[in-house]
């Protein structure tokens, strides 16, 4: 039986520093040796692959999904634990947030910063409940972390907006925070 799972944010691309995919991995060999399920965008390539990839040789359940549209660009993981198939975009985010317990943002793109601020929006309307946590490998999302700042003193958010983005420098960190928002 599955304990928790972790639904992992992280692009599609590999990105220009080594460390984002050194993340990747041992983000998913982490999550494997907690007994946690990784849930994920279903890709196969960039740091989904990584992530994924590691996840599933360390043991884990993993659960993908991906929109329909996707498929053939982002090379469908289909020899997940769980491989699903949406019609859209949206529902892939829906079902991706619905069948976790948290949120991990590892670097990425656009696509990233989708489905982080949706996640995010949701918890601020009270939708859900679920810890956020933002891996800042190498300082990558600290212009983030200022944005949203940015919006809470400019009085565009309450600042308990900020304070639901939980920011972690390594993998262990990550797994550490979420041990304790799991207990």
């Amino acid at each position: 039986m599955i304990s928790r799972s972790v639904c992992v944010y992280c692009g599609s691309r590999p990105g220009v520093d080594p460390a984002y995919a050194e993340d990747a991995r041992d983000t998913g060999r982490r999550i494997a040796a907690e007994g946690w399920r990784l849930v994920y965008g279903a890709g196969d390539v960039g740091l989904m692959g990584e992530v994924a990839r590691t996840a599933q040789s360390a043991g884990a359940e993993t659960f993908g999904v991906i929109p329909e549209h996707l498929l053939r660009r982002e090379v469908g993981k289909t020899d997940l634990s769980s491989f699903v198939v949406t019609e859209t975009m949206h529902e892939r985010k829906k079902v991706m947030i619905m069948n976790a317990d948290a949120v991990l943002l590892l670097p990425g793109g656009a696509g990233s910063l989708d489905e982080l601020f949706e996640a995010l929006t949701w918890r601020q309307l009270g939708l859900h409940d679920k810890p956020i946590l933002v891996l800042n490998t190498n300082g990558f999302w600290t212009p983030l972390l200022d944005l949203v700042a940015h919006v809470v003193r400019q009085g565009f958010a309450d600042a308990s907006l900020a304070d639901m983005l939980v920011e972690v420098a390594t993998p262990e960190d990550a797994i550490a925070a979420l041990r304790a928002a799991f207990s």
